[in-house]
């Protein structure tokens, strides 16, 4: 184990000691705040963990948390955005397709939506929170996954400098030229989706909407370091 891992590990015990500590009241506040500021929550808590996700990546491909060019300020602007547009996403899917379900069902969309949100758990309340899944991963992460990997390139052909990556995209050049379908269709989407997302947004959409939060934050680390890896691989 090198210096910078135990740095790394002392910097996550740090951060999540408060969590775990009633009386730092941390957990109520981080709750409330969320509660009160989704999308400034969602901006902050993408660019810290997802960008960690990069970095545990980069530290089991190259054997470093950190290289020259890997920008990681523009990568938290990056994640942060997303982050927003991932809770909005979540937002919209969550009150949309349990009327859709009721559209098709030919029942009352109350009835879907108590369902949805009873405290207890049920087969009804799974079935809707993975309805909602596979809506959410099947509509909106492909774009999301693909924008990412278009801004990764972005980031890197510049340099990781933040001057470099408020430079104008070459969407076309990038598209069509630099990123790896093979990667990106056969393992990003057709893998990662329906194997990883489907299930693990599922778990998320039955949770409390307390535990969600936390639950969410845990998965943005996932997904920078699923991306990530699959930004690396030769195949």
């Amino acid at each position: 184990m090198k210096k910078s891992d135990i740095l790394v590990i002392l910097i996550i015990v740090a951060v999540l000691a408060p969590f775990f500590i009633p009386a730092t009241g941390f957990f109520a506040w981080f709750n409330a705040t969320t509660a009160a500021h989704p999308f400034i929550m969602a901006f902050f808590k993408f660019a810290i963990l997802a960008v960690f996700g990069e970095m545990w990546a980069l530290r089991i491909r190259k054997g470093v948390w950190y290289e020259q060019g890997f920008g990681v300020l523009p990568r938290m602007i990056v994640w942060g955005i997303l982050g927003m547009a991932i809770a909005m996403a979540m937002m919209i899917f969550k009150s949309g397709v349990p009327v859709f379900l009721a559209a098709v069902g030919g029942v009352d969309p109350a009835d879907i939506i108590s369902i949805f949100k009873a405290p207890e758990l049920t087969w009804g309340k799974v079935g809707v929170a993975f309805a909602v899944s596979v809506a959410m991963n099947s509509i909106f992460a492909p774009v999301m996954m693909t924008l990412h990997k278009c801004t990764d390139i972005h980031i890197m052909s510049n340099g990781g400098t933040l001057r470099g990556f408020f430079t104008p995209i070459k969407m076309r050049e990038i598209i069509s030229t630099k990123v790896n379908w093979d990667v990106q269709w056969n393992l990003v989407i057709k893998k990662t989706i329906p194997f990883f997302w489907f299930p693990a947004h599922t778990i998320t959409f039955i949770l409390p909407g307390n535990l969600q939060v936390l639950f969410a934050a845990l998965l943005g680390v996932a997904l920078g370091l699923i991306l990530a890896l699959a930004g690396g691989s030769k195949k």
